[in-house]
């Protein structure tokens, strides 16, 4: 049984990157709307149910930051953002928002694809059963459905990929893992080994799980070294 065609949206205002991104993605088998503002994503975004956005954030009018906030509060569709080389601001803002994963312009399309791939494969994987619930320091997994509850049994929203983060902590419990580590744990090859975006996930992740995030017990940074999850992980 063959498996399922991806849908992508592709969201930029210039016309001939959208017509030349959707010739690429369709050429290696995915089904791909477009939209070029901020007001057409959303009528996209109900009519063709993508499992996959990618948003360029120099937009008119309303810009992709704000459409990246707006996105992570009504639907969880994973998001790529396509920024400018010397938007690294941006591109740390974006992150915090909640995209998955981001793209410098000018780019080459099949890193492109290589990121759209990777994240798929990261969300087709969260989305089956893996077993058994997780918990750690009385906070509670649920892998399956993509749930993150407090002690006090509150749910508590992550981004994809702040939950991807979280998986690879709990998958590597009292382990220290290199800033190298996490990224290509959490989203794969292809990614610089000086890129600090990770550092902007992890601390977002902290201020999520942490009761005081400026003393963190729960994931602690260790010098010279990279992160630790550091308590134990319990299954079941």
């Amino acid at each position: 049984m063959s498996s399922p065609v991806s849908t992508l949206l592709i969201v930029d205002d210039d016309a001939e990157i959208r017509s030349l991104l959707k010739r690429f993605f369709v050429q290696h088998g995915y089904r791909v709307a477009v939209a070029g503002d901020g007001e057409a994503i959303w009528a996209a975004l109900r009519r063709h149910k993508p499992d996959l956005v990618i948003l360029d954030l120099m937009l008119p009018g309303e810009g992709g930051l704000d459409l990246c906030r707006r996105m992570r509060n009504s639907c969880p569709t994973p998001t790529i953002m396509l920024t400018a080389m010397d938007q690294l601001s941006d591109r740390i803002v974006g992150l915090e928002l909640g995209a998955d994963d981001y793209v410098a312009k000018p780019f080459d399309a099949r890193e492109l694809l290589a990121r759209v791939r990777a994240v798929l494969r990261r969300s087709a994987a969260a989305a089956r059963d893996h077993g058994p619930r997780v918990t750690f320091c009385g906070w509670r997994v649920d892998q399956t459905r993509r749930e993150l509850r407090s002690p006090d049994g509150v749910m508590v929203p992550l981004s994809n990929g702040e939950f991807d983060l979280l998986t690879v902590f709990i998958d590597n419990p009292q382990r220290v893992l290199t800033r190298e580590q996490l990224l290509t744990l959490a989203r794969g090859q292809g990614h610089e080994a000086f890129d600090r975006s990770i550092d902007v996930q992890v601390s977002r992740l902290c201020r999520k799980v942490e009761r005081d995030s400026r003393n963190p017990t729960i994931i602690r940074t260790v010098r010279n070294g990279g992160y630790m999850l550091a308590c134990p992980v319990e299954r079941g």
